[in-house]
């Protein structure tokens, strides 16, 4: 069964973009969530985080954190099975 992936993002966010296409490349699907007109969601998600900057990713409502963790799931193998290949 496939994971729940949220991807936090920006407009201007280059990480961004690195993660999306990381994701969409390991056929991942995912939900991606604009912060970039909403300061009051971005600090709630802060709150809940811990972290300011973006991407922020999410898998089955547990932070997973930015682009280094998102390629130290690829890396391990963890990225596979949230596209439910596992």
């Amino acid at each position: 069964m496939a994971s729940r992936v949220v991807l936090f993002s920006t407009a201007s966010c280059t990480y961004c973009e690195h993660a999306k296409n990381l994701l969409s490349k390991r056929g991942v699907e995912f939900e991606e969530v604009d912060l970039s007109d909403d300061p009051e969601l971005q600090a709630q998600l802060t709150e809940v985080t811990g972290l300011e900057s973006y991407p922020q990713i999410v898998v089955d409502g547990e932070p997973l954190g930015g682009l280094n963790e998102l390629r130290a799931a690829e890396k391990s193998g963890a990225m596979a099975a949230w596209a439910g290949a596992a």
